[in-house]
């Protein structure tokens, strides 16, 4: 009885460690890490033009994801790299993903597609949007002008205030705040997005959840240049900053 009760109390202080990083409205949204390694590429999928429900995602030159159902609605200039699911079909939803040149066919009128990380796919959004905030970015104190008299371009690795972390929270949620202010604190900018007030950042934070593969609704989501955390860790939240610094993926 006595070792019963002990491992109760145990129990009862190891929960509210574990919820103190984050909110959770309905369940943690973080998926569960397996260690058995994942697989290289994807079962061999046919797709072409007149496909049923297909969900098509392109990227466009300022790095945001536009999610359309024909291949005749993806723009010229973004259909050499198009993401590809099949409504239904689990495989390419995970940590592997379905990614297809739109441009090229095979001779039966299908489209050639190979597997791609979800990191890699992930990443080519951010490497567009760290380069469109790196030309934004004011010119370092003291930099010379160019021989045109046109700006500098940003350095390779750019300062802080090139880093912009969208957090997706709620008012009556402490650990958003805390986040907020652990991102200030570190110079980078930060966009608050509170998802109860307004139904475009909800939905905005849901078609982000479904793209990195989680569910669920805890709070805060944290979007560091297209990476994506749940819940409040500082140790975390440093490594995607300092991978934004360096334009590399976690």
């Amino acid at each position: 009885m006595l070792g019963r009760l002990r491992r109760v109390s145990s129990l009862a202080l190891l929960v509210p460690l574990l919820l103190a990083g984050a909110c959770d409205r309905d369940r943690d949204t973080a998926p569960s890490e397996s260690a058995a390694p994942l697989p290289k590429e994807l079962p061999p999928l046919v797709v072409r033009p007149d496909t049923p429900n297909l969900l098509l995602t392109w990227i466009d030159d300022q790095g945001e994801f536009h999610v359309v159902q024909k291949p005749s609605d993806v723009p010229p200039e973004a259909r050499k790299t198009v993401r590809v699911v099949v409504a239904g079909n689990e495989a390419g939803t995970g940590q592997l993903i379905y990614v297809a040149d739109l441009n090229e066919t095979a001779p039966d009128g299908s489209y050639r597609l190979k597997t791609m990380s979800r990191a890699a796919w992930d990443e080519l959004g951010a490497s567009r949007r760290k380069a469109r905030l790196e030309a934004l970015a004011p010119p370092s104190p003291g930099a010379a002008p160019s021989p045109s008299g046109a700006a500098p371009t940003a350095s390779a690795r750019p300062g802080d205030g090139a880093i912009v972390a969208i957090v997706y929270g709620a008012e009556w949620c402490q650990p958003c705040h805390q986040a907020e202010r652990y991102l200030r604190g570190k110079g980078i900018a930060v966009i608050k997005k509170d998802v109860e007030e307004s139904q475009a950042a909800a939905a905005e934070m849901r078609q982000k959840l479904e793209r990195a593969g989680m569910r669920g609704a805890s709070i805060p989501v944290i979007d560091v240049m297209g990476r994506l955390l749940v819940g409040f860790s500082p140790r975390a939240l440093d490594a995607a900053v300092n991978a934004a610094r360096s334009g590399t993926p976690l």
